[in-house]
């Protein structure tokens, strides 16, 4: 084998070397200077067939889930997705709190309630009956203590599957169980006799929960109550919502 200006003579380099770039039982040849280039097409021709299977895998995945898709009715897919849930803020003199609403469960209580908040009922009024280790109740009186005129009750959505456990949201009513109008307690505790079919075999309709501010509604619950003519559990400091806006739709 020879040199020429310090470059091996491919004709002088045996015809196996030329074909492999290598020799028998040594590391591979290359010419000074510069690399041996990788075979191209032996390349191509390898990563073809992984590339064909790799392709056809996901051609057929794609395909099944295509299908797969196509055979999903959109009411289970409407299933799948939460719904929206509106969200309401109090502002109150003893701070804020916010709740977040069941349209899904109880669609005639929501739509009820928020109608309710649009048109300023709520602003202005107390929290008239506070019950220690029960809950707080607000909704129906201004601040002199005068029950506030309402539209027409709304028929109970108690039967919906929510319990009346501690922070969420639901309405009062009388004997009646369709007399709900503006009225609402929050639930401090745990309350399961309020759920349905009990206490008289109706129940009290939950429509949502407190989301922020249940320190604000502990601290209601601790205000001081006494009697107010036929009124009881009346706090002695009075407890103003002086706001409620929808802050979510």
């Amino acid at each position: 084998m020879c040199r020429l200006n310090g470059r091996r003579d491919a004709s002088a380099v045996p015809a196996t070397v030329a074909r492999t770039g290598t020799l028998a039982g040594t590391a591979p040849i290359f010419p000074p200077e510069t690399r041996m280039a990788p075979d191209q097409n032996r390349l191509s021709r390898a990563a073809a067939s992984p590339l064909r299977r790799l392709a056809l895998r996901a051609a057929v995945a794609a395909g099944m889930t295509v299908t797969a898709l196509a055979g999903t009715s959109s009411s289970a897919l409407a299933q799948a997705a939460p719904g929206a849930q509106p969200e309401v803020a109090f502002t109150t003199t003893m701070g804020e709190f916010r709740v977040a609403l069941d349209p899904a469960r109880a669609p005639k209580t929501v739509a009820n309630f928020l109608s309710y908040v649009k048109s300023g009922q709520y602003d202005g009024t107390v929290f008239h009956r506070v019950i220690p280790g029960f809950m707080v109740q607000a909704g129906g009186y201004d601040a002199a203590l005068n029950e506030k005129p309402t539209r027409a009750p709304i028929p109970i959505e108690s039967q919906n599957g929510l319990k009346n456990s501690a922070g969420t949201l639901a309405m009062a009513r009388t004997a009646d169980p369709n007399s709900a109008t503006a009225q609402f307690f929050i639930n401090t505790v745990d309350n399961p006799n309020l759920d349905y079919p009990r206490p008289d075999g109706n129940g009290y309709a939950v429509f949502g929960k407190v989301v922020a501010g249940m320190d604000v509604i502990k601290r209601i619950e601790a205000v001081p109550t006494t009697r107010h003519g036929a009124m009881a559990n009346v706090p002695t400091r009075q407890v103003v919502i002086e706001q409620a806006r929808i802050v979510k739709p």
